[in-house]
């Protein structure tokens, strides 16, 4: 799978991307037909301290997946956007087995 990680507005540090390399590229034991990865990294300019946003959309025969979440750490985000993009696979998976 090809993993992509556009990190906006600021340069992701190796320990992060190797990080969200390793747990996108756990998906693929949940399924195994996952094309590519997208992930964007984004800081918004607030006052709260959750202001860490992952995105990632993971590109599936059929239509795409994508998941979005917002915390205090991108790891935190990017554990719970993973989690998101497990239960929506188990779907998937689910839904061609009844076919």
């Amino acid at each position: 799978m090809n993993i992509k990680v556009h990190s906006i507005h600021f340069d992701a540090d190796s320990k992060l991307l190797e990080f969200i390399d390793l747990k996108v590229n756990k998906l693929l034991q949940f399924y195994e037909d996952i094309i590519n990865a997208e992930v964007f990294l984004r800081i918004e300019n607030v006052d709260d301290k959750d202001n860490k946003i992952v995105e990632i959309r993971l590109e599936v025969p059929g239509n795409p997946i994508f998941a979005k979440k917002q915390c205090k750490s991108f790891e935190e985000a990017t554990d719970l956007c993973v989690e998101a993009l497990k239960k929506q696979l188990n779907k998937i998976k689910a839904k061609q087995r009844q076919l």
